[in-house]
């Protein structure tokens, strides 16, 4: 193992290793911190990994300690990999009220053409390129790279759909949890994407799941989860416009409405075993 990162936590779970690990980014121009899990079976042979983005406010510890994910990703054999959700540091700028919803802890998995986001917040470079390097080179031996699917939460669930339609050959499979769907349309999305793009919304559509699956199609499957007590399903998610677009696209779509589940890890962790479960299939050698 080189110098490139620091593993600052280790913990044995289920047979396994949860790690959380510090490195430099090249990328973001700040440290930042990951978390994965590796499964028993990544001490002789390589495993398949699933990528986890994670929502608004949250950081790489929400998904590892409330999901309950260990388990099932010890028995499956598929390593966990959760990033921040966005830069971190006291020269990262941030909104300026501090609000929850835009800049740290609110990265939206984008690439920020505008001052002063410009030189940090470039989460899509990091989860797509930098992140999967920095793991083939520090964990190449247990981690098999060309078996990657990807899932995510809220605004981790949005990074998810349009990391998988925009590079279909890097993740086999891709599912989430409650997803904004189409930013471009919600309040949400609305704010970062105007700090983050600015006017451009040719910039803001390639960062929208809805308007890629227009524009571009899929020619995979979607999973969605989706709790129909959430506070957000209404103004901010709107997965009837994701089923509006799959249906006039031709892209195959799930969407399992659950009575009485709301947008926190309580509804995560009773259903995504079955999200793991349904990944592994994808995930096989």
């Amino acid at each position: 193992m080189t110098t490139n990162i620091e593993i600052i936590e280790r913990n044995r779970s289920f047979d396994g290793e949860q790690l959380r690990i510090k490195h430099q980014s090249q990328t973001l121009n700040c440290e930042m911190i990951f978390a994965l899990y590796l499964p028993p079976q990544s001490t002789t042979k390589k495993v398949p990994v699933l990528w986890w983005l994670s929502g608004l406010t949250c950081n790489d510890q929400n998904f590892v300690t409330k999901a309950g994910s260990q388990r099932i990703a010890a028995e499956l054999g598929i390593a966990t990999i959760a990033p921040d959700t966005s830069p971190r540091g006291d020269d990262v700028p941030d909104d300026e009220n501090k609000a929850w919803d835009f800049g740290l802890g609110a990265g939206f998995y984008i690439n920020a053409t505008q001052a002063p986001f410009d030189k940090n917040y470039r989460m899509y470079d990091y989860v797509q390129s930098e992140l999967p390097t920095l793991i083939a080179k520090e964990f190449g031996d247990k981690i098999d790279s060309t078996r990657q699917s990807i899932s995510g939460h809220s605004m981790g669930g949005h990074g998810a759909l349009t990391l998988a339609i925009r590079n279909p050959e890097q993740y086999r499979s891709v599912s989430a949890f409650s997803p904004s769907c189409a930013p471009t349309q919600c309040a949400w999305g609305e704010k970062a994407f105007g700090h983050y793009f600015g006017d451009d919304k040719t910039l803001w559509a390639e960062h929208d799941t809805c308007a890629l699956i227009a524009a571009r199609g899929f020619d995979k499957p979607i999973l969605v989860e989706q709790g129909l007590a959430d506070n957000f399903l209404t103004n901010q998610l709107k997965p009837e416009l994701l089923e509006d677009a799959c249906k006039n696209a031709n892209v195959s779509l799930t969407v399992n409405r659950r009575e009485g589940y709301d947008h926190s890890y309580y509804f995560i962790s009773t259903f995504f075993e079955n999200h793991l479960r349904y990944h592994a299939k994808y995930l096989a050698t």
